[in-house]
């Protein structure tokens, strides 16, 4: 079903590079570092929002939050090999949300018109 997905990093942009049944699509992504990190999509307004990126020093079961997220968005789950473990459609104002299993990095991605092919690709629009 997923492939691995292919980072590319340079000092200014990082792209993902992702192939789901044989569809192939490029996610511009923010790197997410200091406190950043801690907040991710949180107080950010829907249609301005891009997809984020955080990378984590290990392999470990975290949760995340979407409490003052106010849109939904896609979390994406990511091994140390960049293999996807999981995704999940996230609603707001959620406590606590994680993966079955531990991850290395996380991928965010709002659900709004810029980000429709992946969206359209991964979830069905009913399920929104």
């Amino acid at each position: 079903m997923w492939k691995n997905i292919i980072l590319l990093i340079n000092k200014r942009k990082m792209k993902a590079k992702l192939t789901y049944k044989n569809t192939k699509f490029e996610l511009e992504l923010e790197n997410c570092r200091g406190l950043k990190k801690g907040f991710g999509l949180m107080f950010k307004s829907k249609e301005n929002a891009k997809a984020l990126l955080f990378d984590f020093k290990n392999e470990k079961k975290r949760e995340i939050t979407s409490l003052f997220v106010f849109f939904d968005f896609i979390a994406i789950w990511l091994d140390e090999n960049n293999k996807i473990i999981e995704y999940k459609v996230i609603k707001p104002f959620r406590f606590s949300i994680s993966p079955s299993r531990p991850f290395k990095r996380l991928i965010e991605v709002p659900i709004n018109s810029k980000y429709s092919k992946i969206i359209k690709i991964l979830v069905d629009h009913r399920n929104i």
